[in-house]
């Protein structure tokens, strides 16, 4: 685990140094990704779906009625069905005909969607608006087996109510993206950072000088569309999305506590500390020993439980980290201490709290 940890710090360092296109760091404001919902009803669980409940027999009784047969939903009894939530984000630019990806999520007490289909399901906007149309078998990335209730035994990988179908609806209805107003266009950092949007506008005039492009914000990038590119937008976005650009990050630590992962970005620094180290592991054993009397001696044998209680106090670590911007040198301290990636944890928290490191700390 330490060495991972060592790994994962050492190789953030070379990629930060590295320059990437315009195009992958950041988007046109204008273009952006919309959520879509929809109810709808999935079929073919064999056994599983919903317990009749009553909001998925109505259901149930108008998909019938829509395709001509009448009948009261009291008269429905099938475990078949389930009624779903549909959820999918459709991108800008798709036309009428492009397939988007759903999730396909139980809404009643369904055991599983595990070979169910859902059926022709419209998928709404904020707007109430209807932009895509679902439908297909859901793929699901678990199951339940076993029959569960008194004296038996149920098994369960992953959530086996919750599917996706991949490219499962088909756009109805395309969502404009007006990125070009009046000549002029502006790009959106994804990383929001001062520096980087400063960089990047002086990259994109030392190769374009008549886009005229200046830093307007931490995220925001303004450009003017050269006469050259006039009725040409799309080649001028084109040629700015490959200009390199050498981004800035921000010296930060996230830990993840749940997985034990731990990565920092580049800038991470450290002022001149004194960290020390020591661990105390207390050991509490209880068994269970069987008292046996005599022969003859009218006792009963009995089960007498014991407790052993065992302290360890681990031998105290005492070492200067000198004052080191590299992520190198922290890495190497933290590493010489021989702690574990929990203690890490807690001596990255401590060092924070004790103002010897220069950068975020993010607990997940």
């Amino acid at each position: 685990m330490r060495l991972r940890l060592f790994t994962l710090l050492c190789l953030v360092l070379p990629l930060a140094l590295h320059a990437a296109r315009v195009k992958d760091l950041t988007r046109l404001d204008g273009q952006r990704e919309n959520q879509l919902v929809g109810y709808g009803i999935v079929v073919g669980l064999a056994g599983d779906g919903d317990s009749n409940a009553l909001a998925t027999l109505r259901s149930v009784a108008n998909v019938l009625e829509r395709n001509g047969l009448k009948l009261d939903p009291t008269q429905i009894k099938s475990k078949n069905a389930a009624a779903v939530m549909i959820t999918a984000d459709i991108g800008a630019f798709l036309k009428n005909g492009s397939r988007i990806d759903v999730t396909v999520a139980s809404l009643g007490d369904a055991k599983s969607l595990q070979g169910a289909v859902l059926l022709q399901t419209p998928l709404i906007g904020a707007d109430g608006r209807v932009y895509a149309v679902a439908q297909g078998p859901v793929a699901v990335g678990g199951f339940v087996g076993g029959a569960g209730g008194a004296g038996g035994a149920t098994v369960q990988k992953n959530h086996p109510t919750v599917g996706i179908i991949s490219n499962g609806a088909i756009v109805e209805r395309e969502i404009p993206a007006d990125f070009v107003k009046d000549g002029r266009l502006s790009l959106s950092l994804h990383q929001p950072d001062f520096t980087s949007a400063s960089r990047m506008a002086d990259a994109i005039n030392e190769l374009f000088p008549e886009s005229q492009a200046h830093a307007r914000d931490a995220a925001t990038v303004d450009l003017v569309l050269p006469a050259a590119y006039a009725g040409r937008d799309v080649l001028f976005l084109a040629d700015i999305g490959s200009v390199t650009v050498i981004p800035d990050s921000t010296a930060r630590i996230v830990i993840n506590e749940r997985t034990g992962t731990i990565v920092a970005t580049a800038p991470v620094g450290l002022s001149q500390v004194a960290i020390s180290h020591g661990s105390l592991t207390i050991t509490i054993a209880s068994t269970l020993n069987v008292s046996q009397p005599n022969p003859l001696s009218g006792g009963q044998t009995a089960i007498v439980p014991t407790t052993q209680t065992d302290v360890k106090e681990g031998k105290g670590n005492f070492i200067i980290v000198p004052e080191a911007p590299s992520v190198e040198r922290l890495a190497s301290a933290l590493n010489a201490l021989g702690v574990s990636t929990r203690e890490m944890m807690a001596i990255f928290q401590t060092l924070k709290t004790a103002g010897a490191l220069q950068a975020d700390l993010i607990i997940n």
